[in-house]
């Protein structure tokens, strides 16, 4: 007799283990939970480096959620593009269309609302690792080193921060050596098989140097099937990284850390959908998410390579001073090959007697970037301070070519591979380049006056930034040209933040801060239009409390901003080609946003800990000049910012005999929201339930290591929604993409 195990038993499974938890979670094996008032020491200190030095969160005045360590191995986090599930409600991640080599990100509203797979073109989130600014929307989706945690600051971040974070800024921060031997070791398994390695080694300190290695391997087949054989299948991804980290202390008030990391990012791009409309014999409507495509297409891996080294000075001069460098180079490489739009035929709708189809997208970007910032942080006794100086220079590369792979047979029923993708145009249809040079000069103070009982604290800062891009389209339509690009822009973003302890346990605080997008050119029009910087200006009010002798907490901010000058982009396909030619454009007035954010934590019993988040976003754009329709004035909406969004989660520690006990449920609602910025067409709502129980701690005998046994499931209830959705128009109808379907993993750790 054989059994015989699909994602679809999971949710059984699931329930039968938290059956068996319950059970061991009885007198018989454990004590029983404690009401309230006994509910273990409360919650613990969640500490940020928000404001470039380390402060307690409560007592930061601005909105910011944390991810620790353990969240993201609750929910399973290999990159950022996990976070697309909504784990941070104002968090909006999502791929380039059907592409995960490049990702878009957004926050409060504001992002890339169009193609960021440009060289002179900017997002409106800024990403950093350890206080590196991630300069470029590919290489985003790289899994992530040993992470200690995850920082989401929410609203512009201009004065600390600075470039581009007109919505907010990401900061990751990962492990750093410690001196201390230590080695945690992972394998596990998955759906679509799935695979995944990873070490982590500490070693003991020599003299005064510590080092830290990380590697990790995480891979995955894809989830529709592409019915050529031989070729690779949609959304599937083979991820691998080294990081290594050197720490020296040579003497108590001074260190040095070097790190290095390298990466391979392996992608297929999302399947693309119709949706409502059949167009051929084989180009079949699925209106449901899709497991094996209409159309069998070559389809390569999408290759992304990077690689950094990251030196860290901090020299505390005095106790009251501070002095701190991060000097940063990096570099990376990415190929695009999507050939996911197959079965639509957007530019020659349908088949054609022999008509040659599936536009195949290939692109490569090459791009450096190097980073000086330098801090200097200050204690007075009434006075805390940060001023310093940031440069940052790029270079960037890129060129694309769209031609077909395939071709139909007289009536559409049968089709052949071309033994060579052919074009109109020579490779590369389009090329260009651009360099960025900007220099930033910051400052931020807050004063703590002792006539007031040292419970007021008002904080002001500015920070000026000029801005500088240099580059030129060179190739348009296979043929030299060459349209150049060489502006630049000054700008000086205030902050001021007035903050009150009302006890102390409840902090009060009003801010207004605001932030700027540079400008650039589209390396996708005809003629390299320029566009200019877009600003955003925030009134922030927000509380902090902690509450039921800190077993409560309970944060919630209300902003609105004023949302200048957006760029945003225009599509004009040429029919019977397969280029897209797009024109970016500043919209004309002001947009407004408003919305509200909260975060409760609550630990009702000895090792229950429940969570809540919510985000309402409230956005109007004014209308933008479409120069295809001779700069006529035309609504536009803001992608993938849902109107309400929400987040849950569930952790139940229990501790047996020699081992630990842990489940985790959390669940992530979006409404329907719009995907393309000309497009009306909104996406479906979702609700994503990600699960993991481990049996931790498990000690073995004699003094040997500890080890962890797992189970975790991402979309846990299979839930199936569009995350892009539009209108095709008369021959096509609508088309979209869906969302990952159920994965189910288990997975063994060790650690000595």
């Amino acid at each position: 007799m054989s059994i015989k195990f699909s994602p679809r038993h999971f949710p059984m499974l699931l329930a039968g283990s938290a059956l068996c938890g319950a059970m061991l979670a009885s007198p018989a094996y454990a004590e029983t939970p404690t009401p309230l008032d006994d509910a273990g020491a409360g919650l613990g200190e969640i500490t940020v480096t928000a404001q470039k030095r380390e402060t307690n969160l409560q007592k930061t005045p601005i909105s910011i959620s944390v991810l620790n360590a353990a969240d993201l191995e609750n929910r399973h986090v290999i990159s950022l593009e996990s976070l697309a599930d909504g784990s941070i409600p104002t968090l909006r991640i999502a791929p380039m269309f059907s592409r995960s080599s490049a990702l878009t990100v957004g926050m409060r509203g504001i992002g890339t609302l169009g193609d960021a797979n440009q060289p002179s073109r900017d997002q409106g989130v800024g990403v950093y690792i350890d206080g590196v600014f991630m300069g470029r929307a590919q290489g985003l989706g790289s899994a992530l080193y040993d992470v200690e945690r995850i920082e989401v600051l929410k609203g512009p971040q201009g004065t600390l921060f600075g470039r581009n974070t007109e919505g907010g800024a990401i900061s990751i921060i990962t492990k750093k050596p410690s001196g201390e031997f230590g080695l945690r070791a992972s394998v596990g398994a998955s759906s679509f098989e799935g695979r995944e390695a990873s070490a982590h080694l500490d070693l003991p300190s020599i003299g005064n140097v510590s080092i830290k290695l990380d590697g990790l391997i995480t891979r995955r087949g894809g989830t529709v099937d592409n019915p050529l054989a031989g070729e690779h299948d949609f959304n599937a991804y083979n991820k691998k990284g080294l990081h290594a980290g050197v720490l020296w202390e040579p003497t108590s008030n001074f260190n040095a850390l070097y790190s290095f990391d390298i990466s391979r990012d392996q992608t297929t791009p999302y399947y693309v959908q119709l949706l409502t409309k059949t167009t051929g014999p084989l180009l079949q409507m699925q209106p449901g998410r899709a497991r094996v495509a209409n159309i069998g297409v070559p389809q390569p891996w999408a290759v992304g390579k990077t690689h950094g080294h990251l030196l860290t000075l901090d020299w505390t001069v005095a106790p009251q001073i501070e002095l701190k460098s991060i000097s940063s180079f990096r570099k990376l490489s990415q190929t695009q090959n999507d050939n996911g739009a197959a079965n639509m035929g957007v530019f020659i709708p349908g088949y054609s007697n022999n008509s040659k189809f599936s536009r195949f997208s290939l692109a490569d970007v090459w791009q450096k970037q190097y980073s000086q910032e330098v801090q200097v942080i200050g204690t007075l006794p009434q006075v805390n301070f940060v001023v310093g100086g940031f440069y940052y220079h790029e270079d960037v590369n890129d060129n694309a070519w769209t031609p077909y792979t395939n071709q139909w047979n007289a009536d559409g029923t049968s089709y052949t591979i071309l033994p060579d993708p052919t074009a109109a145009s020579p490779f590369p249809d389009r090329a260009s380049h651009a360099e960025t040079d900007s220099i930033g000069v910051f400052g931020q103070a807050t004063w703590t006056p002792a006539m007031l009982n040292d419970i007021a604290h008002l904080t002001a800062g500015g920070r000026f930034t000029h801005d500088k891009k240099t580059g030129s389209l060179d190739k348009v339509n296979g043929v030299s040209v060459d349209y150049p690009l060489d502006a630049s822009w000054d700008r000086f973003d205030p902050m001021v933040n007035l903050a009150v302890d009302l006890t102390q346990d409840m902090h009060v605080y009003g801010k207004w801060s605001t932030g700027y997008k540079a400008g650039g050119a589209n390396s996708r029009s005809l003629t390299y239009r320029h566009f200019g910087p877009e600003s955003v200006s925030t009134f922030e009010i927000g509380a902090k409390t902690e509450f039921f002798d800190r077993h409560a907490r309970f944060n919630i901010a209300a902003y609105t901003s004023s949302y200048k000058d957006m760029q945003i982009d225009f599509i004009a396909p040429v029919l019977n080609s397969t280029r897209t030619t797009i024109e970016t454009t500043n919209a004309q007035g002001n947009g407004r946003i408003k919305g509200i954010e909260a975060d409760l934590t609550v630990t009702p019993l000895e090792g229950l800990t429940l969570t809540g988040s919510y985000a309402y976003t409230d956005v109007h754009l004014p209308p933008a000049p479409n120069p295809f329709q001779a700069d006529k004035l035309v609504q536009v909406y803001t992608v993938y910012t849902p109107k309400h969004a929400a987040s849950g989660a569930i952790d139940y520690e229990v501790p047996l005999p020699n081992a630990t006990l842990h489940f985790h449920l959390d669940g992530n609602y979006s409404a329907s929201q719009y995907s393309m910025a000309s497009d009306p067409t909104k996406t479906g709502s979702s609700f994503i339930v990600n699960g993991r129980i481990s049996l931790g701690d498990i000690r073995m005998p004699h003094g040997g290591p500890s080890m962890e046994l797992a189970l975790w499931s991402r979309n846990l209830f299979n839930e199936e929604y569009t995350f892009v959705k539009a209108n095709g128009g008369s021959s096509l109808g609508y088309y979209g993409i869906f969302n990952d379907p159920r994965t189910v993993g288990v997975s063994a750790t060790v650690k000595f």
